[in-house]
């Protein structure tokens, strides 16, 4: 039965051989590393002499495991993730050899009464000393992982003395201000204090997939909500807008657009706008704007909930007024209005890669009032150019802008983060005022509309690099002054710093060359900017050693497609050749956005890191993937009508489903304004909710954005794990988390109650289809235990 036992486990081992001798002699021929070949001879080697119950066959499969720890070494150090799908497998099958009755199977072989030589049993302690020593291996690099790099205490600064531009401890808007910091003032909970949190209250919304007969949008609970007074105001992802007690959590009231979902790809509400009126109105002095997925926006009194009527019609308007023939789904709002005096300004969510003649991406302000348009801009009709005449439509194709913008009041300014024209991977057809304003920061004059300046993160984007990022609005002292800034965040990593009167850099920008594509007839810019005088998250260039798996046998064969496709960094040109996108398209950061401690100058970032799969698919070959269903694997067919090619793209994933890139696939980071240098950064979050056996793999991907305070804690959630977090903002210490009913891929708020003083931390806590975290409609409040000082 023993020898039985041994058979079967050489069949086996010469199966894994084969793989990966085979798989070796390929990625060889693609010119990459030999190990897996020379393994794989190695390992058939080894099974078959164990068949032939040849104890040499122990010593042969030991001395790959000590050279397989050598290469290893060599390859990644001591980084224990990237260890362990190297020495995982061959570590175990190692020990399984070294068990007593393989040990027996071999007595048996040789016949009854035999005894072990002393060169034998030597041999034996010498292959316990290689298992041991791998171990010992694995438990440095597991002891090197847990250190927070560059962990630190940065300058420190004077807390009280004016630094921050926005007092108060209300949460007004979706960043906490029209400058989106993300910062409050608040400083109950401290970094001696945190651990106490518990659970304040918590709220569920109704609103989850399955709650509609007929609707198959993705869900997304992205919400934050606002809270003005003593009431928080939220929307859920089909823009049912809730207001809640901010002390109990108990609903005032709720009010159902009953929103057309038809088409809709993604349900996904990111916030509401609040409005005060400054002078006498007909109703609603203090109303809630939401600007819904069926394109309208709705004005709703802020205390009970009622449709203004002197707003539109019934308390709405349409937006999609002037924007032609829209197909159901191509074009809806996502994100709240932007506030700017009496202007409620928004843009759209244009749906990406389907064809060149979408609807336009045109930014509008409406008084926020009586629901008038007051301007429009698109990047191909400036303002200036005046009101629509009959029967005329916005630029059809325009970049759009659909995500949340920043304002600046004093200046009488508002920043438009812009999107890339469609299609996304195709562009020789855009013309040259798309072009011009594309994947850029625009800064209008909220009053009318005209542009007053622009700065573009990337030429002629080919990658879906468009600005997801909120610009955030700090002020800073540079050369003796104080200089009112922009933050710009950006999918590819850079971080942009200007001026935020008239664009200019405050931190240098190169342009530096750029890959050339292959596509006949396409664009390309010779060169893109880079932030060379800020902190640069972009990731370094992937390697064949970056790859990654479960064990050595899918590692194998991300490494084979790795070196199959093209990759020249993170401007690699999509081409009809496999290419690799990296950072993805849902970049390093997109818009959770970053947070900035406005005393401190410390900017708080949460970057996340995945490598894409693209492929320009000629016209003819992509209907006919398409009239089979997809594309391949984890990949997906973006038709791209009305250009040669449509696009097959997706994720970089093992047949397994395990990614391609080894981990960390996110981190947290601080950044000191001042001196422009990351203080400390660390891994956030882990595999637990979404690897086998609750695997926790730190730092992984991440959606949403943090809240930072006076107290001197960071809050996030975002990651693919179910927890609110805090940290230390001056060492990145983890300090607390608190356990999600759902996936907390939405950016956290706090704020301090008006009646009792207590300070809240408010997560939505509602999942991402799209990320396959928990599906829920859950708002979680934490707070101190009633009654605390605040005091450790």
């Amino acid at each position: 039965m023993k020898q039985l036992g041994l058979k079967a486990f050489s069949v086996l081992l010469f199966a894994g051989g084969a793989w990966l001798a085979v798989g070796g002699a390929w990625l060889v021929r693609l010119g990459g590393s030999w190990y897996y070949l020379l393994a794989g001879l190695v390992t058939i080697g080894a099974a078959v002499l164990l068949w032939r119950r040849r104890r040499v066959g122990l010593w042969v499969y030991l001395a790959l495991l000590a050279g397989t720890v050598v290469w290893a070494l060599a390859e990644v150090g001591l980084d224990f993730w990237q260890l362990v799908p190297r020495l995982g497998l061959p570590l175990a099958l190692s020990i399984y050899l070294l068990t007593p009755w393989v040990r027996r199977a071999f007595i048996e072989a040789q016949g009854p009464g035999i005894r072990l030589h002393a060169h034998t049993r030597r041999a034996y302690a010498a292959s316990i000393l290689i298992v041991v020593g791998t171990l010992f291996v694995l438990a440095l690099g597991w002891r090197e992982g847990r250190v927070v790099t560059g962990a630190g205490t940065p300058p420190v600064r004077a807390l009280g003395t004016g630094g921050a531009r926005h007092a108060g401890t209300d949460w007004s808007a979706y960043g906490a201000n029209e400058s989106g910091t993300r910062y409050s003032t608040a400083a109950e909970i401290t970094p001696g204090n945190v651990q106490r949190l518990e659970v304040a209250w918590q709220y569920r919304t109704g609103d989850l997939p399955g709650a509609h007969p007929g609707n198959e949008s993705a869900y997304m609970f992205e919400a934050t909500p606002i809270k003005i007074g003593e009431t928080l105001y939220v929307c859920t992802p089909r823009d049912i807008v809730v207001a809640l007690d901010a002390d109990t959590g108990k609903e005032k009231w709720r009010h159902d657009p009953k929103v057309d979902v038809t088409g809709v790809k993604m349900a996904v509400c990111r916030g509401v706008a609040y409005h005060e009126a400054r002078g006498a109105v007909v109703d609603c002095p203090r109303r809630i704007l939401v600007a819904t997925i069926d394109a309208r926006m709705i004005a709703l009194d802020a205390a009970s909930g009622a449709r203004c009527q002197s707003f539109g019609q019934n308390g709405e308007i349409s937006l999609r007024y002037g924007l032609g023939e829209v197909t159901p789904g191509f074009q809806y709002v996502t994100s709240p209005a932007s506030i700017v005096g009496d202007a409620a300004i928004v843009g759209g969510f244009v749906l990406d890669g389907v064809a060149t003649h979408e609807p336009s991406g045109v930014v509008r302000a409406f008084d926020a009032i009586t629901g008038r348009q007051l301007w429009a801009w698109d990047a191909a009709r400036p303002a200036g150019k005046g009101p629509l005449a009959p029967g005329e439509i916005y630029p059809r194709g325009s970049p759009n802008a659909w995500t949340l913008f920043s304002a600046d009041a004093k200046l009488g300014l508002v920043y438009i983060p812009t999107g890339n024209a469609t299609p996304d991977y195709y562009g020789a057809q855009r013309p040259e005022a798309f072009d011009r304003y594309s994947s850029s920061v625009v800064a209008l004059d909220a009053a009318t509309g005209e542009l007053r300046w622009s700065f573009q993160t990337v030429h002629h984007d080919l990658w879906d690099y468009d600005v997801g990022s909120q610009p955030v609005l700090v002020d800073l002292p540079i050369g003796g002054e104080t200089v009112p800034a922009l933050i710009q965040p950006t999918k590819q990593g850079e971080v942009f710093l200007l001026d935020r009167r008239d664009g200019r850099p405050l931190a240098a920008v190169e342009e530096r060359a750029a890959p050339k594509g292959d596509v006949p007839g396409e664009r390309y810019s010779p060169t893109q900017p880079v932030s060379v005088g800020m902190p640069s998250f972009a990731p370094p260039r992937l390697t064949e050693a970056d790859m990654w798996g479960g064990t050595q046998l899918d590692q194998l064969l991300c490494r084979i497609e790795f070196r199959k496709r093209r990759y020249e960094g993170r401007f690699t040109p999509p081409s009809v050749t496999p290419t690799i996108e990296y950072p993805g398209n849902f970049g390093v950061m997109d818009w959770g956005s970053v947070a900035v401690d406005e005393e401190r100058r410390l900017m708080i970032v949460n970057a996340s890191y995945m490598p894409m799969l693209n492929r320009l698919v000629p016209r003819a070959e992509a209907e006919k993937m398409q009239a089979g269903g997809s594309g391949h694997g984890f990949l997906n067919v973006m038709p791209q009508f009305g250009t040669p090619y449509a696009a097959e793209f997706g994720p970089f994933l093992s047949p397994v489903g395990f990614p391609c890139k080894a981990p960390p696939w996110g981190k947290l980071a601080a950044v000191d304004l001042d001196a422009r240098k990351i203080v400390w950064e660390r891994p956030l979050g882990t595999t637990r909710d979404h690897a086998p056996l609750g695997i926790a793999v730190p730092g992984v991907f991440s959606l949403g954005g943090a809240a930072v305070t006076r107290g001197g804690v960071i809050f996030i959630a975002a990651t693919i794990d179910n927890y609110l977090r805090a940290f230390d903002i001056t060492s990145g210490r983890e300090l607390w988390k608190g356990r999600l009913p759902a996936g907390g891929q939405a950016s956290t708020m706090t704020y301090v109650s008006e009646r009792t003083g207590r300070q809240y931390v408010v997560i939505a806590a509602g999942g991402h289809q799209f990320m396959g975290t928990t599906i829920g409609d859950y708002v979680v409040a934490f707070a101190l235990p009633e009654g605390h000082s605040g005091k450790p």
